[in-house]
């Protein structure tokens, strides 16, 4: 498999060509302007997102009904997943992306914040991904908490508990908006090779595409 440039090379190197320097604190900004362009995998996100709050809709409003019958237990099960999910799984969600910019050979890798934006992002200093490295840094919260959230779901059926595990995976998908966001933008142009890195020292990621050759135009 073909070695990743570095990022003096993508900065100095012919080859490649500059597409997008991206502030940190502009990621909002960004991933609106991305979800708008209405690509396939926005349309299919959209979607899964639509259900997502839909099934989380209905859960909420069981066990207030519950409560007003005078079973409670439901009620404090989704309580404690509100703050579960708007304090830990933050935590846990920028982890997962951190675990798995290490798969892809980072060394540096930190976790940053604006908490005024309510923005929260891993980052891997000076560690070049590619397309596919990049896909697995992006998907590895949303699968991961899938596939933990539905096994509990499946664990506690029939059981109150299991409130708080609706919950988390609805509210999850509101999380990923940015993860599915960043990864359309690497997708849009699946002819070209797509490089990305962070400098932590800027707190900015940088975009760079392979340039065509005259036979590839």
């Amino acid at each position: 498999m073909k070695n990743n440039p570095n990022v003096e090379e993508l900065q100095n190197s012919q080859k490649y060509e500059l597409l997008y320097e991206l502030e940190h604190q502009q990621v909002k900004e960004f991933v609106i302007r991305q979800i708008a362009s209405g690509s396939k995998l926005i349309r299919v996100y959209m979607l899964y997102q639509l259900l997502m709050i839909l099934i989380g809709l209905f859960f909420v409003t069981r066990p207030l009904v519950m409560a007003l019958r005078g079973n409670y237990q439901p009620l404090l099960y989704l309580f404690t997943a509100i703050i579960f999910t708007f304090t830990l799984l933050i935590l846990i969600h920028e982890l997962l992306h951190a675990l798995a910019f290490k798969i892809t050979g980072a060394r540096n890798v930190s976790i940053g914040t604006y908490i005024k934006k309510f923005i929260f992002y891993a980052e891997a200093d000076r560690h070049v991904l590619n397309r596919q490295q990049f896909t697995l840094v992006a998907l590895t919260p949303l699968l991961t908490v899938k596939l933990a959230t539905t096994a509990g779901i499946i664990m506690t059926l029939g059981n109150p508990s299991v409130y708080f595990w609706i919950f988390v995976m609805s509210a999850h998908s509101l999380f990923c908006a940015g993860d599915i966001g960043m990864l359309d933008y690497f997708y849009q142009d699946r002819n070209s090779q797509l490089f990305t890195f962070d400098l932590k020292n800027e707190k900015k990621s940088y975009f760079y595409r392979e340039k065509k050759t005259e036979s590839e135009r």
